[in-house]
């Protein structure tokens, strides 16, 4: 399987005739969708029979960042503005029944428009654990402040998707709750000790998630320079070896501001110290190009388990 090493976006709701040449030629590991890319169903489903064509591929991964809430891509579609993970939160937190019957009609009613569309890949849920005093950037996207809550609802979030063949990223891997800024926007360190992060490394731990999508995370204590997607530390330790985790490792988007240096470094780092796939969402073809042309094609581990992850979906 050669696919390089790296999830690219695009500019509009259309291929044009410069991106399908890229696409087919340069063979990006997968496509992430945004609501710039989406109009209505039978317009993404055009859209996304195209990009399989062109790679001549019916499993290839195309991915939507769709957590409802703040986050929602399919705005065009459907208004999922007022559901966001904690509002599922809370509404499970205040009577347990009703708050998990929703939530499950909710998820299945999300992946029936994913699967119409062509979409496999969806990037939730955000398991990172709502901390006060913490940004607002996870603030409403977090399920709860309380672990048992984000445990209970996770389990459901894993098992529909699972059960629809749709793959699972959970985000942001070992956890952005505590985070003081926007890491769109800046880095973002946090001075804690493992023992305190406990309970944000632990609710990413045992998830039936073939993916996982890092933080952009300056962990002092840890690794006191480098933020987890450039931290080799990070990792190998913390991702890997305490959390457990065994799938595909996705960097968040490397056109992050937290992410200081220039595309290519950013790209490059996060491969060298342990992501498995790097994530560009800007859509500009002139850096996903720039991009496609340094990325190396996957490792054998990203090559078994994408073949996991096509077994998956038949």
């Amino acid at each position: 399987m050669q696919r390089k090493s790296i999830i690219i976006s695009i500019s509009s709701h259309k291929l044009n005739s410069a991106e399908e040449s890229l696409i087919k030629n340069q063979k990006p590991w997968g496509i992430i969708l945004f609501e710039r890319n989406i109009k209505s169903i039978s317009q993404l489903k055009n859209l996304t029979t195209r990009i399989r064509y062109i790679m001549k591929d019916p499993y290839y991964p195309i991915l939507i960042d769709e957590e409802g809430g703040r986050v929602s891509r399919l705005n065009k579609i459907i208004n999922t503005r007022q559901y966001s993970q904690n509002y599922f939160g809370k509404l499970f937190e205040k009577n347990f029944k009703v708050g998990k019957n929703f939530y499950f009609e909710y998820l299945n009613f999300i992946i029936s428009i994913l699967k119409e569309t062509g979409i496999n890949i969806n990037t939730i849920p955000v398991l990172d654990i709502l901390k006060k005093n913490a940004h607002q950037i996870i603030g409403d996207r977090s399920y709860s402040k309380k672990v048992k809550t984000i445990n209970y609802l996770k389990k459901i979030c894993f098992k529909i998707l699972n059960e629809n063949k749709i793959g699972s990223v959970q985000k942001h891997i070992p956890g952005h709750g505590r985070s003081n800024t926007d890491t769109h926007k800046k880095s973002s360190i946090i001075n804690a000790s493992i023992k305190t992060l406990q309970d944000d490394f632990n609710v990413f731990k045992n998830n039936n998630s073939k993916f996982a999508m890092t933080a952009h995370i300056i962990y002092k204590q840890i690794d006191p320079i480098n933020c987890v997607t450039h931290s080799r530390v990070m990792i190998k330790n913390i991702i890997r070896n305490r959390i457990g985790f065994k799938g595909i490792l996705i960097s968040d988007d490397i056109s992050m501001k937290a992410l200081s240096r220039n595309l290519i470094f950013n790209a490059t780092k996060s491969l060298e110290c342990g992501c498995n796939l790097v994530l560009y969402c800007n859509g500009k073809l002139s850096e996903s190009s720039a991009l496609l042309s340094k990325m190396n094609n996957i490792d054998n581990f990203t090559i078994k388990k994408t073949s996991e992850f096509y077994r998956f979906l038949r």
